[in-house]
């Protein structure tokens, strides 16, 4: 059934949804997906990400394609099985000490910080069992996902982000750009893998431009409600004291960076709009279209993670955030499904008041 057709049920509501990366953190996004897929009341229309938010929202189009909601989730459950199946060699994993103590956290982990030692030490071309995870990755991509068929015809419209590394700016792989090199290029963190090249171009990590991009939605698609999915937390309590906290610390700031910023300039343009008085051709196409954020996430539990567990493929770690994710949807859908289609549910002025970006510049979204 088409997706705008079923969206004209009563009862039904269609959204956008904008995906965070943060490696194996992104099995927190699965379980959201995964209890979404289960409510019949909510239709996809457009799904934009980076990184892992990018593998996770293509993952689920292919199953949409292949056999609809159900299909959508047994795509991402047997990605992240098979995920944890090609690293049953990692050695990122919990040790009998973090067992004991009921941690996920690996900052302490000897064999983690070796790792993390080697990223700093070394580039990924010096590194050959990096570029064998990379190795791994694709194959996994190219067996789970049925790219060629996604690029005729996707059940939703799919928007993967990448960073150009020459020019420092975001590019958007469409649709019809789709390949497992764009979902690599997305996911290519520098420190620990080679930049990928497509086209003669080399790109990294997207969620260091947007993480995830939201302008691809705002820009394309034509529901007005948002839910950004987070996995990395915006604010801590307490100020980091050694070294793996003040890591830690910096990664969440660098990968909200982005988020942060189209925020403010989402919040800017709607106060622009309100004044009184306000008019003009763009202007008034913009008040046609208000948006509706939503954000679903579990700061605190995410907060007892460090980065170094991002790397660990262990499935229990795995099936934990999954059904941490689960949780976290089943909340939101039980408490603010009625929210959808007439406001938003996360305030965004209050965060960046919060944050002391009350006099920060506001940056625009670029065309990409």
């Amino acid at each position: 059934m088409n997706p705008a057709h079923r969206s004209r049920h009563p009862h039904r509501r269609t959204i956008n949804l904008a995906l965070q990366g943060g490696g194996a953190h992104g099995a927190f996004t699965w379980g959201v997906l995964d209890r979404f897929l289960e409510d019949e009341r909510i239709v996809i229309e457009g799904i934009s990400g980076s990184s892992g938010g990018a593998m996770n929202g293509t993952v689920l189009a292919h199953g949409l394609r292949v056999g609809g909601a159900a299909g959508g989730r047994a795509a991402l459950d047997g990605f992240w099985h098979r995920m944890s199946e090609q690293g049953w060699l990692n050695p990122i994993r919990r040790t009998w000490l973090e067992k004991m103590q009921g941690t996920w956290n690996l900052d302490h982990s000897p064999v983690a910080l070796m790792v993390e030692e080697m990223a700093l030490m070394f580039s990924p071309s010096q590194t050959e069992s990096f570029n064998h995870n990379q190795l791994h990755l694709r194959t996994l991509l190219e067996e789970t996902i049925d790219i060629a068929a996604l690029r005729e015809r996707s059940p939703i419209k799919l928007f993967v982000g990448a960073t150009h590394v020459r020019t420092g700016q975001p590019r958007i792989f469409r649709q019809d750009e789709l390949s497992v090199d764009a979902l690599l290029a997305s996911a290519c963190v520098p420190q620990f893998y080679p930049a990928v090249i497509i086209d003669g171009e080399a790109y990294w990590d997207g969620g260091y431009l947007g993480n995830p991009p939201l302008w691809p939605i705002i820009y394309e698609c034509n529901s007005r409600d948002i839910m950004i999915v987070q996995v990395h937390p915006i604010r801590r309590e307490d100020v980091p004291s050694n070294a793996a906290e003040v890591t830690n610390r910096l990664n969440e700031i660098v990968f909200n960076a982005a988020l942060m910023a189209q925020l403010r300039a989402l919040s800017m343009i709607m106060q622009i709009i309100n004044e009184p008085g306000a008019s003009g051709p763009e202007i008034n196409r913009i008040k046609k279209k208000s948006f509706f954020i939503h954000i679903i996430e579990a700061e605190q539990a995410m907060r007892t993670l460090g980065m170094l567990s991002e790397l660990s493929t262990d499935l229990d770690f795995l099936l934990y955030l999954k059904e941490l994710g689960r949780a976290s949807a089943d909340h939101w859908l039980k408490t603010h499904f009625h929210d959808l289609n007439h406001r938003s549910t996360f305030d965004i002025d209050a965060l960046l008041l919060d944050t002391g970006s009350k006099s920060a510049p506001i940056l625009t979204w670029p065309d990409a």
